[in-house]
C-alpha cells in the first residue's frame, strides 16, 4: 500500500508533529493505520472534536462548529437543496459564490445550475436534472425537501431529511432520504454525506452521463487554471492514484483533492467516494474550471465505453444507498493526511461497515449483486 508522507521538516497546524510520529508507526504496519490514526484524535488537543450546533430557520439550517460558521443547508429557493456557503476553521470559503452571490469578484458566471454542493443527476428515466434546460417561464424538474426528520447538536450535528425527485409536470419520478452529519476539529470541517435512492413510483434509471453526481464547485483560487474569465487560480487538483490536475478528470479515484495558498496559508476540499459505493472507486468529473464530482453512472463519457454502460436501474420498491465524505481542510492534500482520513473513514462502521485497507484500483464496469 502506498502512503502519502508527509515533510517532517514542514510546519504543520496544531499536534503536526504527533501526526509525523504516527504515521511512521503506520508504515511499520499498514494494518495498524485505523489504530494510529485514532490515536491522532485521542491524543492531539488541537484535533478534538468540537460542539457542532444545528439552527433551524426557515428556508435552511445554519451550521456552526464551537461557535465558528461552517456551512447552511438550505433547502427553500432551489432546484435542489444545496450547501452554501461552506468554510474551513478559521472561516475560508471553499465553494463558488455566484449565482447565491451575484459580482464576487474574480468569479465566473458559467454553469449557473454549479451551486455550491449538491446531488443530482442529468439523465433519471430521461429527466435532466442536473442543467434542466427549458425555455424561459416554464416549469423545471426539482428536487424538494418534504420531511425534514432530525435537526440534532452535539460533538456532531445530525440533519436527516426526505426529499421527491419531480418531473417539470410534478410528476414524482423517484424519492430519497438524505442523512447529513456534520463535525469538525481546528485542522477541519467535516461533512458526512449520505443518500438512499428509493424506486417507490416505478423503476428508477440512472442514465451513462457524465452530468452528475455528487458534487461541488470550488472557488476560483482552488482552479488550477482560470476559465470561462474567472481570475486568480492559483489551484492543484490531485487524486488518490497522484493524477494531477487535469489528468485527474473521468479518472477512477477513492478521493479527489483540490487546495490553494489562498490568504497567506493553504487551505482545500477533499470527496471521498466510500468503498461500499456501486462502482467503488467513483468515476470523477473533476474539471480544472473548479467541478468536482463524483459520477458512477458516466462510463461511456469518461471511459469511451458504448453508449449506456453506465445505466444502473433500481428495481421497482428497490432502493440504491450511496454515501460521500468531505472535508474541508487547512493544508494540501499531503499535509491535511487525506489518504490518512479516507482510509480511517472506510474502516469506520458507521460509514458503512469495515473496508480492507485498499490499494488504487482500475475502473470496474460490473455492477454488484442486486
Amino acid at each position: 500500500m502506498r502512503l502519502h508522507r508527509l515533510p517532517y521538516q514542514r510546519e504543520l497546524s496544531q499536534g503536526g508533529r504527533l501526526l509525523s510520529v504516527l504515521r511512521l508507526l503506520a508504515l511499520v504496519s499498514p494494518l495498524s493505520l485505523v489504530l494510529v490514526w485514532a490515536l491522532v484524535w485521542t491524543l492531539t488537543p488541537g484535533l478534538a472534536q468540537a460542539d457542532v450546533v444545528l439552527e433551524r430557520r426557515e428556508d435552511r439550517v445554519d451550521v456552526t462548529v464551537d461557535g465558528e460558521p461552517f456551512t447552511s443547508y438550505i433547502f427553500q429557493g432551489h432546484a435542489q437543496p444545496i450547501l452554501f456557503p461552506i468554510r474551513v476553521p478559521g472561516g475560508e470559503t471553499i465553494t463558488r459564490s455566484w449565482p447565491m452571490v451575484p459580482d464576487v469578484e474574480g468569479e465566473a458566471h458559467d454553469h449557473v445550475h454549479h451551486e455550491s454542493l449538491w446531488f443530482c443527476h442529468g439523465s433519471v428515466n430521461g429527466i435532466d436534472f442536473w442543467a434542466r434546460k427549458h425555455a424561459a417561464g416554464e416549469p423545471t424538474p426539482r428536487i424538494e425537501q418534504v420531511n425534514l426528520r432530525v435537526c440534532q447538536s452535539g460533538p456532531q450535528g445530525l440533519l436527516e431529511t426526505d426529499n421527491r425527485w419531480c418531473a417539470a409536470d410534478g410528476t414524482v419520478v423517484c424519492t430519497d432520504t438524505r442523512t447529513l452529519t456534520f463535525s469538525g476539529d481546528a485542522a477541519a470541517h467535516t461533512l458526512d454525506y449520505l443518500i438512499t435512492l428509493r424506486a417507490d413510483h416505478g423503476p428508477v434509471t440512472f442514465g451513462d452521463t457524465k452530468e452528475g453526481t455528487m458534487a461541488l464547485r470550488v472557488r476560483s483560487a482552488l482552479q488550477p487554471v482560470d476559465a470561462y474569465q474567472s481570475t486568480g487560480a492559483v489551484g492543484k487538483i490531485v487524486n488518490s492514484s497522484g493524477l494531477i490536475d487535469g489528468a485527474a478528470w473521468g479518472k477512477p479515484a477513492r478521493w479527489v483533492d483540490y487546495s490553494a495558498p489562498i490568504a497567506g496559508r493553504t487551505i482545500g476540499v477533499a470527496a471521498f467516494d466510500h468503498p461500499a459505493n456501486l462502482r467503488h472507486p467513483s468515476l470523477w468529473h473533476a474539471r480544472e474550471y473548479g467541478l468536482c464530482a463524483a459520477n458512477p453512472f458516466g462510463i461511456h463519457d469518461f471511459t469511451g465505453a458504448p453508449p449506456g454502460s453506465g445505466d444502473y436501474t433500481i428495481p421497482a420498491g428497490g432502493t440504491l444507498e450511496l454515501r460521500y465524505r468531505f472535508v474541508f481542510h487547512t493544508l494540501d492534500a499531503e499535509g491535511a493526511g487525506v489518504e490518512e482520513r479516507w482510509q480511517q473513514w472506510a474502516h469506520t462502521k458507521s460509514s458503512g461497515g469495515p473496508a480492507p485497507v485498499i490499494p488504487a484500483a482500475p475502473s470496474p464496469l460490473k455492477d454488484p449483486p442486486r
